[in-house]
Parts: C-alpha cells; structure tokens; sequence
C-alpha cells in the first residue's frame, strides 16, 4: 500500500436565499518513479463513482464537481504497468458552514400570552443556537427557556418588547436571523368582530353565538339576556372562549342576547337579536335499494321547514360529497318544487355501491337521512394467483376469492400466455369445470419448457368479472420432443454433395434445452441408413458430401428433433436430388436470321433431357463479332425451354458468330457448333426534307421528298407517317411507298405529325410538323414540341409493333 491520503472539503454555503456557489474537490495521488507510464484508475470503496467524475476518472488527478455530502467516502487510486500496481487510499469529508432552514418572523402577541420562536439550520459540523434581545445574549430565567434553537417566554409583558436574534454557527461560520416582537395591551374593542346582529335558530336545535372582543390581556366575558345574567345550566353553556351555547330552543328563547368583556384597559359590550324560526324536518327518507349493474334507480329525499327561508337538498355517499358537476355522467338532481331533493343514478356501476345520505339545510338548521345502495354485478377480480406444482405440461394453480359483489360466483375460468405472445387464451383445466367455491385447479396440456403467466377470471349469472393480476412466471419442466421438423427438401450445391433441407421447429415446440436435429438419409434403392446430428434449434440445413455420389442421385431423407431430455418422432421421408453437373451435351442445329440492323434471331434443336446431368433450366446464347475474341462474348438466358429468342443491341453490318448451350443450376453445358449471320444495314439516317401540304375540303394531303439512303445504309423500302390531333390520345399511322399521303382534317383542328423512311435495316431517323388549317402553311414543330411529338409517336410505334399490327 503506498502512502494514504485524507482530503476534507468545506462546501461555502452563502447567506439564506442567496445563490449557491459548489466548489470541486480535486485528489491528486503521489507515488514514486513507476518507470513505464502506468495506467491509472480511481474507484470509490463505500459506494459508486458518481458520473459527474466520469472524464477524470483515469487521470492522475480526480476532480469532483459540485461536491456533495453524497461524495464523502473512501476513495482509492490504482496504478499500473508492465512492472507491476500499486494502490492508495483515502477518505473525503465534507464540511459546510451553516444554513438555515427555518427563521423567526416579526410577531405581535397579547400581553399574559405565551410566546414560542424556533430556527433551524444545516450545516456540518451541526450548527448551534444562541439567541440575542437587543444585542444581549438570552439565557434561561424565571419566565424565559432558552434550549439551542427554541426559545419560549411565559406570560409575555410590555417589556419584553424588543428586537431578537437567533445565531446558528459551527466552526465554518455564523448567521443571524431576525425579528422583531411587539407585545400589546388594549381595552376591549367590538368594532371589527361585533356579535352577529340576527341570529335565527330552529325551533328545538341549539344555537352557538361567538363572542371575540379585540383585547390584551385576555377579557373576562359574561352573557345577559335582557337584564337577566346568564350562567351555566342544562339549556345554556358560556364556553371559555366567550361563544354562547343554548339548546333545546323554543319561543321563550327569542330575544336580545349582550357580551360584555372588560380587562384592566376597559371594558364594552356587543348585543345580537335571537330570532326562533320551525325546525328542518325530513318527510320521506330515502329506502334502501338492491338492484344490478347498469340499471337506474331514484332515491326520494322529501322535507318541510320554515317558509321565511330557503331549503337545499346536499347528498353524499359513503360520508364523501357528491359534486353534481363532476359526477353528472351518473348523478342526477330530481325537483319538481322546493321540498324535493330526489337523487336518481343512472347506469349505476358497482362503485356506486353504499350509504346515501341526503341533508335538508335552512341557513339555523339541517336534518339529514340514508338509505344503503346495494350494486349487484359479475365478481370483482381474484388474488393472489400463485403457481404450486410445475411440471413439463401440468401446473397447480390457487388464488384467493374476489368480491362477489352480492352475487355469488359460479365457476372460474383461467386464461395463460406464453412468452411468444401478448395474447391471453383460455387453458384445460383438471377438474374441467372450476366451481365457485374452488381455489385451486391443476392447469393441463401446457408446452414443455415454456414461460407461461397466469390469470382467474370469475363468473356469475349476472356477467364475466374482471381478470385477476397475472402470476408470476414460471417455466415447465423439460420433455423430449414431440413434433418433427417440417418441409424436408434439398438439392443443389457442389459436385458429390447432398443439401438437405427442412424448416426449424418453433420455439414452442422445443420442449428443452440442448436443442438440435438427427438427419437420417440413404441413396434411393440401398438398405443402409446413415446419421448426421444437427445441434442448435435455428439449424435448417446439412450437406452430406462424398466422392461417390453420383450427379443428380436420388437420396431418401427423414428428420427428427432432439434435446436433453431424449428424441422425438421422424419427419416423413422426402426425396431429395445430389448435386447436378452441368449439361454433357450441346443443342444442335443452330440458325441465325437477321432481322433488322440491330437484332436477329437464334434457332436450334432441343437437349434431350435423358441427357442432363439435372434439371434443365433452358439455353444460353453467346455471340461476338467477327474481329474479337471468343471469350469477350455476349451472353443472353432464355428465361425456360424456348428454342428460339431474338438477340437485340447489335451493330448495323456487323458479322457475328453464334453459339447456343443448354444450363441448369450447376451452370452450361458443352458449346454448339458456332453459326454465322450478318446484320443488315442501318435505316437511312436523313429525315424526310421539304415537306408541304394543302388542304381540300375535309382532307389534308402531305407531300415530300424522297430520301436518298447512303451507301451503307440500306434501300428505302417506304414511308411510315403517325399523326394525332392535338386535343386527342388516339394516334394514327399510315405505311405508303409513295412521298405523299392523305389524312382527314378539320377546319378547327390541329395535327402532330411524324415521318420517316422505312426499309429492311429498320426505321429512319423522323420529321416532326405540325399542321394547322388556321395557319394555311406548314410549320415545323419547335425543340420542345418535336421532342414531345417523338416521344408520344415513337412510344406509339413500339406499341403497334408489339402488338403485332405494324411490320417493320
């Protein structure tokens, strides 16, 4: 251990209600020459390092911001390199000068009063409490206890007026709280509490009358009715705080009622008039009412009282007001006049259920009645559900009974989930039809090693309860398993090797741990059986490879599942192919015909299949030009067994060579004897030139010059002109081998349209114009509409010749 180290950290806490200021406590370790730079780390031994100190904590120097007395604790740092660690340790403690928790306020009290002040204040080490009056310390005399923070003052005089100080300090520092106190003494004074002028009461209920005269020292009080002077008797009480009390009242009570209070200042009098009004009185209680869940019902408050006041009906359930605004989705006030308080519940819910009372209240008096609602409805949710027994599909389950909410359970009904879903379902039970007296029930025909929960429901005649909280959950036991592997396929791969392939069993069909899969397996035709063990419940796949394995075999193959607990039951036997070879002979046969300048067409004989090492798949066309080398050549599949394709893309009067070979999954066969075939030239390149039109009644007719193909380009052959009115989507075309054509216009019309020379290399490049009987002349369409007009024409070309109404 090297040298220990001792850091004490004093928090300056400011003035009260000032803004606080933390100072960080920093540690720096000392140690010797380590040699090679070490590695440093700091740890707190009596509790974690807070993340406020996370940037330091392998540095040399630990910086602690914002210190709190949560970071006082024993800290130690450890260095360490290739030549060995070393450590030292060292404890943090946090000081803090006083700050106070609760003052003294400027009082005013009653001379003869008692005083009491306290303060408190935080602070470390604990602060102490001295107090000061007028600058002169305070200690405990006759009337005055001094005890740390607390200071009492018995029967308070005129003297003892001063201003205090409470002092809290501890070895960090001092603060001071003050206030001032004020003791009085006045004659007594009814102008801002007089006696209440009216004062109704209800005939045979009492009456409290107050009494509280302004006055220091305390007032003696005494009540005279009349000129008669009241004392204490069965009927009327004079309580020490002055307030008069009569009861049993009748009309003999009815009169002038005056307090007179007198100290050593004065004295003075106040006088209120006692007013017998007829007593509240309930003329039809509430009954008491059973009825079910969602259905009405109306309790009836009926009452009389004096006619000189007002009456209003208050009701409460369970001794909680009822508030009409908040609670009008259900409450509802029935009055038809003054007397009538009636309260209807609509929809009553099974929290409607308890004691209703309803008060009938006059401003001297009230009278009040209840009746007990009984809310009957389906159980309220069971406890406790806890499971017993586990086993690998059988659990015992018990719970404890719910609220019947007054009508009794009929059986119980228990739903589970698994892991694998949010989905709560009802599960077999042992006994099958849990009664409602029951508690317990044996939950069957679970999945072996699955985490299930659990939940009760209750049922009575009147509806399914809710369910209870879930249980716990718990996991079944392990089992061997029960279900096979499905979708056993396979085929593909390398050359003598088998792909066997089958769909992994669920997670909920696992049943244990140790999970994986047999595969068993053997060429179609032969006795023995081969195995090969799969471990792992996500494994789909297992190649078998051998030498002997002959392309294309048939193998039989069958699956099952294992775990820790044993195996179970085979899947169905399925055939699966070894590894194809590529095609062993070529297609014969071979043809070329040129089409176009850019596209011929490939013909040839089919492979017969009994000559496929596999599946065939279909052809492959290769093709090059004359003057490269055969392995740069073109390639194009046929997408199955067609014995002919078009191959596009190609240049004008170019030579090429073609080669067809037939492919399956493991890649193409042997080449055909290559063919030849040459592409015609390309279309003529130059736009019909000079074009003009007129127009004749209802037809156009458009004329231009012939275009003149170049030497290697091939011959004219004719004219394709496409055409369409410009509000229109239909679009027209019209061969000719003249320079001219006719198409039908009219006078509000106008026309898009599109000519090219045409010959056995294919179309020319287009001349776009567009006519207009307005205009009386041809115009050219400009950049933007002769590319809009290609664009629509050309699509329509490629249309009519996919569809197969245009030869080209």
């Amino acid at each position: 251990m090297a040298n220990a180290f001792q850091v004490s950290v004093k928090i300056p806490v400011p003035e009260y209600q000032s803004q606080q200021v933390w100072e960080p406590a920093q540690i720096e370790p000392t140690h010797p020459d380590l040699g090679p730079v070490p590695t440093i780390k700091w740890k707190k031994l009596d509790g974690s390092l807070p993340s406020k100190i996370l940037e330091s904590i392998n540095k040399p120097i630990l910086h602690i911001p914002d210190v709190q007395f949560e970071d006082e604790g024993v800290y130690e740092c450890e260095a360490e390199n290739s030549r060995g660690k070393d450590s030292t340790q060292g404890r943090i403690i946090i000081h803090a000068q006083p700050e106070w928790l609760q003052i003294i306020s400027d009082t005013e009290a009653d001379v003869g009063a008692d005083l009491d002040w306290k303060c408190a204040a935080a602070g470390k080490p604990r602060p102490t409490c001295r107090w000061l009056r007028n600058g002169q310390l305070l200690t405990s005399k006759n009337r005055i206890v001094v005890n740390n923070c607390a200071l009492r003052i018995l029967k308070l005089v005129k003297d003892d007026s001063g201003m205090y100080q409470c002092v809290a300090e501890n070895k960090h520092g001092t603060i001071y709280a003050n206030a001032e106190l004020k003791v009085q003494e006045l004659a007594p004074d009814f102008q801002s509490k007089p006696v209440k002028r009216l004062i109704p009461a209800a005939r045979g209920g009492e009456v409290l009358i107050e009494c509280k005269p302004r006055a220091a020292p305390q007032p003696n009080i005494f009540w005279t009715k009349g000129t008669e002077i009241l004392s204490n008797s069965t009927r009327t009480t004079v309580f020490a705080n002055g307030t008069l009390r009569i009861r049993n009242i009748s009309r003999m009570d009815e009169g002038k009622y005056t307090c007179f209070a007198e100290n050593s200042k004065g004295k003075a009098n106040s006088t209120g008039i006692v007013s017998v009004r007829d007593a509240t009185k309930i003329t039809l209680a509430p009954s008491n009412a059973d009825i079910n869940l969602g259905e009405d019902v109306v309790l009836q408050c009926h009452a009389s009282h004096d006619p000189t006041m007002d009456l209003t009906f208050t009701w409460s359930v369970n001794d909680s007001p009822i508030d009409f605004d908040l609670m009008g989705e259900h409450f509802h006030r029935v009055s038809m006049r003054e007397t009538i308080g009636d309260l209807k519940i609509t929809n009553v819910q099974l929290k409607h259920s308890g004691i209703y009372t309803c008060t009938a209240q006059t401003v001297v008096d009230s009278a009040s009645a209840s009746a007990m609602l009984v809310v009957r409805g389906p159980p309220g949710p069971p406890g406790g559900v806890v499971v017993k027994e586990i086993n690998d599909s059988s659990v015992l389950l018990s719970w404890s009974r719910g609220y019947d909410n007054h009508s009794p359970i009929g059986k119980y009904i228990i739903q589970a989930r698994t892991s694998l879903s949010d989905e709560w379902k009802a599960v077999r039970t042992v006994p099958q039809h849990i009664e409602g007296n029951a508690e317990t029930a044996w939950v069957i025909n679970l999945t072996p090693w699955m985490d299930y929960e659990f939940r009760v429901i209750a049922k009575n005649i009147l509806g399914t309860g809710d369910p209870s909280l879930p249980s716990q959950t718990i996991r079944t036991r392990e089992a061997a398993p029960t279900v096979a592997p499905s979708n056993i396929s396979g085929g593909g791969g390398d050359q003598h090797e088998v792909t066997m392939l089958w769909t992994p069993v669920p997670r909920e069909y696992q049943n244990g741990d140790g999970f994986g899969y047999i595969i068993t397996f053997r060429k179609e035709g032969t006795k023995d059986w081969k195995n090969a063990k799969v471990l792992g419940a996500d494994s789909s796949r297992y190649v078998y490879r051998n030498d002997t394995i002959a392309s294309y075999s048939r193998f039989e193959v069958k699956v099952k599942a294992f775990n820790n607990k044993g195996q179970g039951p085979y899947s169905q036997s399925a055939i699966v192919y070894s590894a194809e070879e590529e095609p062993s002979v070529a297609p014969s046969e071979v043809s070329a015909q040129s089409l176009t300048s850019s596209e011929v067409e490939v013909s040839w004989r089919a492979v017969e299949q009994v000559t496929m090492n596999g599946i065939l798949l279909g052809y492959e066309i290769r093709y090059w030009r004359d003057n490269d080398k055969k392995a740069s050549a073109d390639r194009m599949r046929t997408p199955g067994l067609e014995l002919s394709a078009r191959v596009t893309g190609l240049r004008p009067s170019t030579l090429y060579h073609v080669e067809v070979r037939a492919y399956n999954s493991a890649g193409s066969g042997p080449p055909s004897p290559s063919t030849t075939v040459t592409t015609k030239k390309a279309p003529p390149n130059r736009p019909p030139g000079k074009i003009s039109w007129r127009s004749a009644g209802s037809w156009v007719k458009i004329k231009w010059d012939h275009v003149k193909a170049f030497e290697n380009e091939s011959a004219v052959a004719g004219y394709k002109v496409l055409y369409k009115a410009e509000d229109q989507s239909e679009i027209k075309m019209i061969e000719t081998s003249k320079n001219s054509v006719q198409i039908p216009f009219t006078n509000d019309m106008s026309y898009l349209v599109m000519i090219r020379a045409s010959g056995e290399g294919g179309d020319g490049a287009a001349a776009k114009i567009r006519i207009s009987k307005s205009s009386g002349t041809s115009m050219m369409v400009n950049n933007s509409g002769a590319q809009v007009l290609h664009n629509i024409l050309f699509t329509a070309i490629l249309t009519l010749t996919t569809i197969g109404c245009l030869e080209l």
